[in-house]
């Protein structure tokens, strides 16, 4: 009995279906390491954001930075180039609200503050320290020898002075110079008293604790959870030593090619009949004189082999490799649009403006709408300067204005501005905004000329532009694009008829 049950079940065993197991093995390419590639990715590491960005290292990638923006004529230029094309000649507040007069009241005062605290001055200062040094920081003071009625004032810190010099104590939840709360929002920054790079320093390890709703920090986050930023310019800090090296070695080679003035050579073999000559011994030559030579020894010029044809070349890759990393076009960052047409320039300057855009939409967040948020606490205690009755502070609308960017054919824009508007597929308040202009202001302005030029009698009737898509191939074209007759076509035309 017990036998049969066995074979029943071993049975049934064999009869059940065997699934093989396969070990599928895969693998990414880029995550092999061999011979020929382990001393590139050697510095590979896997160090959290702040980590990877220690005080230390930027402390160095700082010093490197500003040294070649001292030195290096494209740097300096590409940073200035970058600071006066994202700040301009400053951020213009519009205020949204229902009220037009009480707007205008908060607009000239807020743009009178501006230009006692230069504040277009200071933004462009912080603009050029992110780029060299990683971040701008700006404590919000009181500076009571302002004109205006609030005494708002911002102050510039370098990088170097925000740090916590016994960053070990302060506890786990600080990063050199910033003290985060649970919920990550810094609760407040450590300022030294004295900058770490002052000869007179007295002190070294006194700083004050600055409350972070008084300090704007201003820098790119490139990895989550990252608290200090490193300067925009890091990617290209090696091409630029590259490319001063290589233009010091061009010079350098042109120069020693330059200063012999010819050299005595001979044909003939080691002992031959040739007189004996010093060699490497140097003769003064007089302007314009004949010279005669030792018997058979001839006199030629070295030969310069430098700047050779791909200098320029070489340098503009460069160029363009170092400008990649801010997004700017390779004319912009050389100064140089010789090899440029129509559309590649306007297909560069797209990518460009849209981060320019990019850069103004996140310096408003961080920087601007809290100077405002600022500046409203402190004017809604001087009686009189805010209007009355427009609801909470925090409720009013508003918006700003930065400098626009000049097309390269206005003729076009015009006209596509034009069809645009003829269509509605834009309004005035779009289209001035894109040149940097409160359309308000401008429509009551053009509102005076045009009634100054009625009183005048200058009134001329306005030029509508051509579409775009309207352009006439030649001058002596009518409007359907067909030969307008002249005058030999239509007496042709008579004789025919008649």
């Amino acid at each position: 009995m017990l036998n049969w049950l066995t074979n029943l079940f071993a049975q049934r065993s064999r009869r059940a279906p065997r699934r093989a197991v396969r070990a599928i093995r895969a693998r990414y390419d880029a995550a092999v390491t061999n011979d020929d590639n382990r001393r590139h990715w050697a510095n590979a590491d896997g160090l959290s954001a702040n980590a990877a960005n220690s005080a230390e290292v930027r402390r160095v990638l700082r010093n490197r930075a500003r040294y070649e923006v001292a030195n290096n004529s494209y740097a300096r230029g590409i940073v200035l180039t970058l600071a006066n094309d994202v700040i301009g000649t400053g951020p213009r507040l519009q205020m949204l609200t229902d009220d037009a007069e009480a707007n205008r009241r908060i607009e000239q005062a807020f743009a009178a503050w501006a230009k006692a605290v230069s504040l277009a001055d200071k933004l462009r200062t912080m603009r050029m320290a992110r780029a060299h040094d990683g971040e701008a920081f700006a404590v919000l003071t009181s500076n009571p020898k302002l004109p205006t009625p609030v005494q708002l004032d911002l102050r510039l810190l370098e990088a170097d002075q925000v740090c916590t010099p016994d960053l070990a104590a302060t506890g786990a939840n600080a990063i050199d110079g910033i003290v985060f709360d649970a919920a990550g929002n810094p609760v407040e920054y450590h300022v030294l008293k004295e900058h770490p790079g002052e000869t007179s320093r007295r002190t070294f390890l006194d700083y004050d604790r600055v409350p972070a709703a008084s300090v704007i920090h201003w820098f790119r986050a490139d990895r989550p959870g990252q608290a200090r930023g490193v300067p925009d310019i890091t990617p290209a800090l090696p091409l630029f030593a590259q490319l001063r090296r290589f233009t010091l070695a061009v010079l350098a080679a042109a120069e020693t090619a330059a200063d012999f003035a010819g050299i005595l050579y001979t044909d003939a073999p080691a002992g031959g009949e040739a007189e004996a000559a010093e060699p490497f011994e140097p003769i003064e030559l007089e302007q314009r004189a004949l010279v005669t030579m030792p018997g058979g020894w001839k006199m030629s010029q070295l030969q310069a082999e430098q700047p050779a044809t791909t200098y320029a070349e070489f340098k503009k890759e460069i160029l363009n490799e170092i400008a990649r990393c801010l997004n700017m076009p390779f004319n912009v960052a050389a100064g140089n649009s010789s090899g440029y047409n129509y559309a590649s320039g306007r297909l560069d300057h797209q990518t460009y403006f849209k981060a320019i855009r990019v850069e103004q939409a996140h310096l408003e967040c961080v920087v601007l709408d809290r100077v405002l948020a600022a500046w409203f606490d402190e004017a809604a205690l001087i009686p009189d300067l805010l209007p009355a009755g427009l609801g909470l502070i925090a409720d009013w609308p508003h918006q700003w204005f930065w400098d626009g960017h000049e097309h390269v054919d206005p003729t076009k824009e015009a006209s596509a501005q034009a069809t645009r508007l003829g269509n509605h597929t834009t309004t005035l308040a779009h289209e001035y905004a894109k040149q940097g202009r409160d359309w308000e202001e401008a429509l009551r302005q053009r509102a005076k000329e045009l009634a100054l030029m009625q009183e005048l009698g200058l009134t001329t009737p306005a030029a509508q532009p051509t579409p775009a898509d309207e352009e006439q191939p030649d001058d002596e074209q009518g409007p359907d694009g067909e030969e307008e007759p002249t005058d030999d076509d239509e007496a042709e035309l008579e004789e025919q008829a008649a």
